[in-house]
């Protein structure tokens, strides 16, 4: 009889601080995830020596609907199809500026819920951020450095 109080004792004692530690160790990870930062892929960018033949080339050979800015491709977000989302596909010029400091020859834009949020949590975690907020009609923009030297695009699109 002993015995069994003593193994029921420790059982509940080990599932007592089982569960403690789970709850403690959830509330941590939640609290770091509480923000989500990349939400999806916004844009690719390349460097080439002529866009207007690369945007010609990809119309014709792969059927990509081209305008002077490139290709959108839209979907729409997860389980709600209602909600549209877009990634957007751009030549620039071989001789852009627009990936500086980067000396890369690509740049990628992510999709963000929160730019604002997520720049300063960004600040306190040491990362580069290159240049201000801008706001647009389609948006607000803001680039970082990633541990290369990347030039990264983050991008809230507008009405989220």
């Amino acid at each position: 009889m002993k015995k069994t109080i003593v193994i029921i004792l420790v059982l509940a004692t080990s599932f007592s601080f089982g569960f403690a530690f789970k709850t403690i160790v959830s509330n941590q990870s939640d609290n770091q995830t509480k923000m989500k930062k990349v939400t999806g892929i916004g844009g690719i960018f390349f460097k080439c020596k002529d866009p207007n033949k690369m945007r010609e080339w990809y119309q014709k050979h792969l059927g990509l609907n081209t305008n002077p800015y490139g290709a959108t491709f839209e979907w729409y977000e997860g389980a709600d199809n209602r909600k549209k989302g877009q990634t957007q596909w751009t030549p620039f010029a071989e001789t852009t500026t627009y990936f500086e400091p980067s000396t890369k020859d690509f740049m990628i834009n992510y999709r963000v819920e929160n730019v604002l949020e997520l720049v300063e949590q960004l600040k306190k975690e040491g990362v580069i951020i290159v240049d201000n907020i801008e706001t647009y009609e389609y948006g607000k923009f803001v680039h970082i450095l990633d541990a290369e030297g990347n030039k990264i695009e983050l991008w809230e699109p507008a009405g989220e």
